[in-house]
């Protein structure tokens, strides 16, 4: 009788289980407790501004002001490095495996840990958390160009779940060297985007030039056509919608213009067309993107990802508004002594969260 009740209850939760999956009316949902807000202040000539107090700033969640806390020491930092290692990128190889004593020296500090992760069609863990520098240096020069693909959102992924196992007493940070599109990744934006949200991951990209990975990468054997001449079907034409018309021209990081990208990749069930993850993991959870070409490119962009996580503010709060479902906006400014919004700054920050969607 037990086996039978067994195979019943099985049978129920598969069928369940199928029914979710068919639904066109899925609704995602992700909950908030602590929301962690990194802050750049910049100047007009685009130095940071430090030295801030805790009541210098205010913030606003869905035009709401929250009670929050700024913390102003140094926070030791947890740091997952990704880098592309395809064959695509098989030249700029030797200049990324020199970046091993920097990744120490100038982005974590004497108390942060770096890990190190490649993929091509693999995600390897070239090297778990470490403070040892020699460990870190070997790690690096283990880096080898793989296949033609590249599983990018998968390694994102990957980097974010090994940050969730970090003290919560730690920033987590990754670090992503690629190019920004992906190959053949089975995780979705959408999910890499809740794991970093629910996990204060913040994404730094350096990027890969593609013009240089197409330019230096070995020609690849060309595949016979199966279409004999005059054949070949056209490629479907991906009707250009509003958000991706949005996405091309977004602003800074908190800019109003991106926020729509971010609700229609949360409330559709099968996600829309991205052109490029990359830029939303950085836009989505405060970083900044750069880019390289030579090597001294790739050993300014790390330099000035070290200065930039050392010259930010961390705020934190619990939200008075968790009712209120679907993307929550943030808001930063910097205030003068009149209590007013400083107009001589610019503040950088994510530009939000997702608390619920919320049914069309």
């Amino acid at each position: 009788m037990r086996t039978v009740r067994a195979v019943l209850a099985a049978l129920l939760a598969a069928t369940l289980f199928a029914q979710q999956e068919e639904s066109p009316e899925q609704i995602f949902r992700a909950t908030v407790n602590v929301v962690v807000a990194p802050v750049t202040v910049l100047d007009d000539d685009g130095n940071y501004v430090n030295n801030l107090r805790p009541s210098d700033f205010r913030l606003l969640d869905n035009g709401q002001p929250q009670d929050i806390k700024v913390d102003v020491t140094y926070v030791p930092i947890s740091l997952v490095v990704i880098i592309q290692a395809n064959s695509a990128v098989e030249a700029l190889l030797p200049s990324i495996k020199k970046i091993g004593p920097m990744l120490q020296g100038a982005v974590v500090g004497e108390q942060g840990e770096v890990a190190v992760l490649c993929f091509d069609h693999r995600i390897q863990k070239l090297q778990d958390f470490t403070t040892d520098p020699d460990l870190i240096n070997r790690a690096m020069e283990k880096l080898k160009p793989g296949s033609q693909t590249h599983r990018m959102i998968d390694a994102v992924m990957e980097g974010i779940r090994m940050l969730s196992h970090r003290p919560a007493n730690r920033r987590r940070i990754i670090m992503l060297i690629s190019e920004t599109i992906d190959g053949s990744s089975e995780n979705k934006t959408r999910e890499v985007l809740t794991m970093a949200q629910l996990h204060n991951v913040l994404i730094y990209p350096v990027i890969i030039n593609r013009l240089v990975t197409t330019l230096t990468a070995k020609p690849q054997p060309p595949r016979p056509d199966p279409y004999p001449a005059g054949a070949r079907p056209l490629p479907p034409n991906v009707p250009p919608t509003p958000e991706a018309s949005r996405m091309a021209v977004a602003g800074a990081a908190n800019s109003a213009s991106f926020i729509p990208v971010f609700i229609e990749i949360f409330r559709q069930v099968k996600g829309i067309f991205i052109p490029n993850p990359v830029e939303v993991f950085s836009r989505y959870t405060g970083g900044r993107e750069r880019a390289f070409i030579t090597h001294r490119d790739l050993e300014r962009a790390i330099l000035d990802i070290g200065e930039e996580v050392h010259s930010q503010y961390l705020l934190t709060y619990v939200p008075n508004n968790k009712l209120e479902g679907g993307f929550h906006e943030i808001k930063v400014e910097v205030l003068d002594r009149a209590g007013r919004p400083r107009r001589d700054v610019k503040v950088i920050t994510r530009p939000g969260y997702w608390m619920a969607a919320v049914p069309e």
